[in-house]
């Protein structure tokens, strides 16, 4: 007898995840597969191939198929990178490699069509950069019939179906406006709402994929969005720690507030919005510790093992993870990071140490502003493979200050596609009570008052280190060969 399961394709920065779960929550099986991604210093080009992605998700249904037993799919769930554009000819066939959300090479572009529009650059989405390849690559003019996200590239492989997908409540640039830049609008798909049947799974994706024909594919959204979803946020004051390779922050909140500092928009869940920011690389700081400073001779459970017998505040050490540049809450792509503090008696594990504390010193940066309007945060869910760890999760509860919560599926963002993927099939009246279905906390950290006062002390020293390393970093910018446009 085989189990009904929802299928969910998670198509990150520098891996895919794909999950069977079932309809009340539990994971049957999961799988992973990392693609490369081609980047360019001197241009600021950072780009993937769609057919990577694709490879990648076929290597991880046959696993999962291979290993779940006998299994009823119902549906399947997309998200994705993003803003990450796909330029697709008619038939849905990239045309050149995907422009990654890193890639830097659009910002004259943005500049444009947010002079145009009057809209910020985040609500612009994948458009500037469907601006600069209109520009800069001539198969573009002649062969692209749709630009898309990621995610909505998916979805068009997987059901032949083009849509930009859209939230409750989300702001869309003004399409008149743009088409007055000479964007070639025509080829923005129809619109229509995340969590909604696109169509069926067509029979040469199935036939690759080893599915049977004619399963529901639903509309999809951000991994962001979708992590929010899969972590559980209901109720204005719940908030996430994305993790990741990237890392980020968010609080709902039950109208929508304009926070300088913060970046603010509509929430996946009618009713919500939420305020926040993303990092650049806090995730993948402790990536870098381990692989290129130890070259990858100590497993990270060890790593953090021997950080957990350190104290609060690392014996004095202090660690700036602008290791790529840095958005929230600084915007600075030249930043970058630093070890202060260092003396003869610090090691490995103190190094480690200042790591985690560096990753969650910038989450609580990132909050910072939203704390000091007023705005309450209730509790911190945390996302990623780290969140399983008892050590990450109480450094996290000590610098913030938050109570952390950890789902039983902390693959959040391929969670919430499998709930947005009961919710199109009707499985669920709505993507909240999904949420209230399929998530459960298992852990919570409550934060230790006598850590939170050192690091109390040691966020005063964190914030003023960017601003008093600045001119000095500015100057050995300019000796690095990979910074593009340097004077």
């Amino acid at each position: 007898m085989s189990t009904p399961a929802l299928l969910a394709i998670d198509l990150g920065t520098s891996q895919a995840k794909a999950g069977l779960v079932s309809l009340d929550g539990r994971l049957l099986a999961l799988a992973r597969a990392a693609y490369p991604m081609s980047t360019d210093g001197a241009t600021g080009a950072v780009e993937q191939d769609p057919a990577d992605w694709w490879a990648a998700i076929r290597s991880m249904v046959g696993e999962l198929l291979a290993g779940a037993g006998p299994v009823d799919v119902r549906a399947i769930g997309v998200d994705g990178q993003g803003p990450t554009l796909v330029v697709a000819d008619a038939d849905g066939w990239p045309i050149g490699p995907a422009i990654s959300w890193l890639d830097a090479r659009a910002t004259a572009e943005e500049a444009e069509l947010s002079a145009a529009t009057g809209q910020a650059g985040w609500v612009l989405g994948i458009l500037p950069r469907a601006r600069w390849a209109e520009r800069n690559r001539p198969a573009v003019a002649v062969e692209a019939r749709w630009y898309l996200a990621s995610w909505e590239w998916l979805a068009l492989r997987l059901s032949g179906v083009a849509a930009e997908t859209s939230l409750p409540g989300q702001v869309h640039p003004d399409r008149d406006r743009i088409a007055r830049t000479g964007l070639a609008v025509d080829r923005i798909p129809a619109r229509v709402d995340a969590a909604t049947v696109l169509g069926p799974l067509r029979n040469d994706a199935a036939a690759e994929l080893g599915l049977a024909a004619g399963i529901p594919i639903v509309a999809g959204m951000a991994d962001a969005h979708a992590s929010m979803v899969g972590a559980g946020l209901l109720e204005p004051g719940d908030a996430i720690d994305t993790g990741g390779t990237s890392g980020g922050f968010a609080v709902y909140t039950d109208r929508p507030i304009a926070l300088p500092g913060t970046f603010g928009a509509a929430a996946p869940i009618s009713g919500r919005w939420f305020l926040g920011g993303a990092m650049n690389a806090t995730g993948k700081a402790l990536d870098w510790l381990r692989d290129d400073v130890l070259a990858g001779s100590i497993p990270v459970a060890q790593l953090l093992a021997e950080a957990a017998a350190i104290p609060a505040g690392a014996d004095g050490l202090l660690f700036l993870p602008y290791l790529a540049g840095e958005r929230s809450p600084i915007w600075d792509p030249t930043a970058r990071g630093a070890f202060v503090g260092l003396t003869l008696r610090h090691g490995r594990a103190h190094l480690t140490r200042a790591v985690l504390e560096a990753a969650n010193l910038a989450l609580r940066h990132v909050a910072a502003p939203i704390l000091a309007a007023g705005l309450p945060v209730r509790e911190l869910r945390v996302s990623g493979g780290l969140s399983r760890d008892p050590v990450w999760d109480r450094v996290k509860a000590d610098v913030t200050g938050f109570t952390v919560a950890v789902p039983a599926v902390v693959e959040t963002a391929m969670l919430g596609s499998a709930i947005a993927a009961g919710t199109g099939i009707g499985a669920f009246g709505d993507l909240a009570a999904g949420v209230r279905t399929m998530v459960r906390i298992v852990d919570r950290y409550e934060p230790n008052p006598v850590a939170c006062a050192v690091y109390d002390s040691v966020f005063a020293s964190y914030v003023a280190l960017y601003p008093a390393l600045r001119p000095i970093v500015r100057g050995l910018v300019e000796l690095d060969p990979m910074v593009p446009h340097r004077s």
